[in-house]
């Protein structure tokens, strides 16, 4: 067979392998084959110097002619996969606009936070102010001004976070009435909210931060009645109206008479569970009228004024609220829990 007829063989081959191509790697492969530095068309043109001289011009021709085909060809069939594969990736990339949008996770604030802003809430219908007070405090303020007794367990430097001699992490947020009533004069009704600490060994109900409010109001003719009243209507608001509020006497230094503020469990509807440890009440707050110690301390004639005072914890209100039976969950971050609430 000649050099012609080889060419020939070459070229058919080259043009029915470009037009069985269908992915343009396939093309790119036959281009270095027969394109290549080492193609097979290149090699074809290396073989012109063993030509006698008359052959050696048609034959170059030949060469070059057939690399123009091979060229041409290979453009085409890549502009025909280029477009189906084009149109295949827009088919895969198509947007269906009938179908429902993504529901993206968006978040809210944590149960106590939510908590907080409804008690909140409550508290500014009734009238009262809201402020902030310090969480690092003065021994003055978190136990002096309140009528503590030196030998109280929770001056104890093994129940208190002490930051210096005269400065500890409040242990109560009732720390900061001492400050308000040096501020004001009656009458005043204030509210605040937020962290307390104490050393305690933490478990499924103690731990040694936790959430306190605290109220008080100072006026003429405050008596136990407007305690009572207040408690109700709050607890009326936070825990629905079949609720009920029970009133039972309690010490605590800075309030005389003082008392133990309970309210119908609401797992068991006054009915007793576990949670209730069968009594059908939870307790709620510590509260009772201001004590004239108290009063005097701050400046305010407690012959002319009188005052009542209640705080309570946070935390037990979603624990009643949703069957919530370990302390921990609230700050242990677990996606889990927080998901549910």
């Amino acid at each position: 067979m000649s050099e012609s007829d080889n060419l020939e063989e070459l070229g058919r081959e080259a043009i029915a392998r470009v037009a069985d191509a269908a992915k343009s790697s396939e093309l790119d492969a036959i281009d270095t084959q027969y394109l290549g530095r080492k193609g097979a068309l290149t090699l074809q043109l290396r073989k012109i110097g063993s030509l006698v001289p008359e052959q050696r011009k048609g034959f170059g021709q030949a060469v070059n002619d057939l690399k123009e085909e091979i060229q041409a060809a290979i453009r085409a069939r890549r502009e025909a996969i280029a477009g189906g594969e084009t149109d295949a990736r827009l088919a895969g990339e198509a947007l269906d606009v009938t179908m429902p949008g993504r529901f993206y996770q968006i978040g809210r604030p944590h149960i106590l936070a939510q908590t907080l802003s409804r008690i909140k809430d409550i508290f500014i219908r009734l009238g009262y102010d809201i402020v902030e007070s310090p969480e690092v405090e003065s021994y003055h303020y978190n136990f002096e001004a309140l009528n503590y007794p030196l030998d109280h367990p929770a001056i104890d430097e093994q129940m208190s976070f002490y930051v210096t001699e005269d400065r500890l992490l409040r242990t109560h947020t009732t720390a900061y009435q001492h400050r308000q009533m040096e501020k004001r004069k009656p009458p005043i009704m204030v509210c605040t909210m937020g962290k307390c600490y104490r050393v305690e060994a933490v478990d499924a109900t103690h731990g040694h931060t936790f959430h306190q409010v605290d109220c008080f109001c100072v006026d003429h003719g405050i008596t136990m009645a407007d305690l009572k009243g207040t408690l109700y209507q709050f607890a009326v608001e936070m825990f629905g109206p079949d609720t009920n509020v029970r009133f039972r006497p309690d010490f605590f230094p800075f309030v005389e008479p003082g008392a133990e503020v309970a309210v119908t469990c609401s797992i068991c509807a006054g009915k007793g569970c576990n949670v209730c440890k069968g009594s059908g009440w939870l307790e709620l707050a510590g509260a009772g009228m201001i004590h004239p110690n108290v009063l005097e301390g701050a400046g305010i004639d407690s012959e002319e004024y009188t005052g009542f005072a209640f705080g309570f914890g946070i935390e037990r209100m979603p624990m009643v609220q949703h069957g919530i039976d370990d302390l921990r969950l609230f700050l242990d971050n677990d996606l889990r829990f927080l998901r549910q609430l």
